[in-house]
């Protein structure tokens, strides 16, 4: 995961819509990483004011039948690195396919899909790229067990009063200490992100907490997942909270140095154990 980090954050420029050879040359690397791990690959593209994007799809487990979503977006805020936000997430997809692709076999059908334009300007727009291919299982009456949404996974803080929150009270319930990873779901969410959920907190190797709350609670919808609520299907948020406690959010600071990559590790071999869970 370290090594797709460096990549990641080794383009020309920031890999952003600004910049689009820098996302570019992000996309060809990732659609690589798929295919070496023997994933069936496919490429998702579209154009946003004459400028083609793409999505990239990594897809593991039978053919037929319904199928589980994964992503990450790769496109990064603005002119800084984006190491936690969200090459982490990225490297944690990559992992995942690297692991999915030493299984004898799957039960159903996975789909590893990295994202582009989840950041401003299109964040919340039908140009995300999470929109354009949620809307296209909607369309094509694609079954979809449920979405995982891998954001920000990698910076981890022990320090009391580390760990914020959108409603301060939260504090007393869930701590004050940034060391956990969570998976963050709206109220109605469905069988799927309550059994992820659970599933992924008895698995795991380091701190979760499951938190639920009504969509409009700021941060609950923040990543690709909110675009697959949109169609009705179940869609979680795994996540290391974000800017509510990592200072370094959307900042020329989100460097590699920074982040945990013992914590990374760990919190990708619990989702590897929910897949496998029969």
């Amino acid at each position: 995961m370290r090594r797709h980090l460096l990549t990641l954050v080794g383009t020309p420029q920031p890999r952003n819509y600004l910049h689009p050879a820098s996302l570019n040359q992000a996309g060809e690397y990732i659609l690589q990483q798929l295919q070496a791990a023997g994933a069936r690959t496919a490429e998702q593209p579209y154009e946003v004011k004459g400028q083609l994007y793409r999505n990239l799809i990594g897809s593991f487990g039978p053919e037929a039948g319904p199928r589980l979503i994964i992503g990450a977006h790769y496109d990064v805020c603005g002119e800084q690195p984006g190491t936690d936000d969200n090459g982490s997430g990225v490297a944690a997809l990559l992992e995942l396919a690297r692991l999915l692709g030493q299984q004898p076999s799957l039960p159903y059908r996975i789909d590893l899909v990295a994202y582009t334009l989840e950041e401003p300007p299109f964040f919340r727009t039908p140009h995300m790229g999470s929109y354009v291919h949620a809307q296209s299982l909607h369309a094509a009456g694609v079954p979809v067990r449920g979405m995982i949404a891998l954001e920000m996974l990698g910076y981890y803080d022990d320090r009391k009063g580390s760990q914020r929150y959108p409603f301060s009270p939260l504090k007393l319930i869930f701590g004050s200490r940034g060391n956990y990873v969570t998976v963050a779901q709206k109220f109605g969410n469905g069988r799927f992100g309550r059994q992820f959920a659970r599933r992924y907190r008895a698995a795991a190797a380091l701190p979760v907490k499951r938190f639920k709350a009504p969509a409009w609670l700021p941060g609950i919808d923040f990543s690709d997942h909110l675009n697959y609520w949109q169609f009705n299907y179940s869609a979680v948020l795994l996540t290391d909270t974000a800017f509510y406690r990592n200072q370094h959010y959307h900042e020329p600071t989100d460097t590699l140095d920074r982040l945990d990559m013992r914590r990374l590790g760990l919190s990708v071999d619990a989702v590897l154990a929910v897949l496998l869970h029969p």
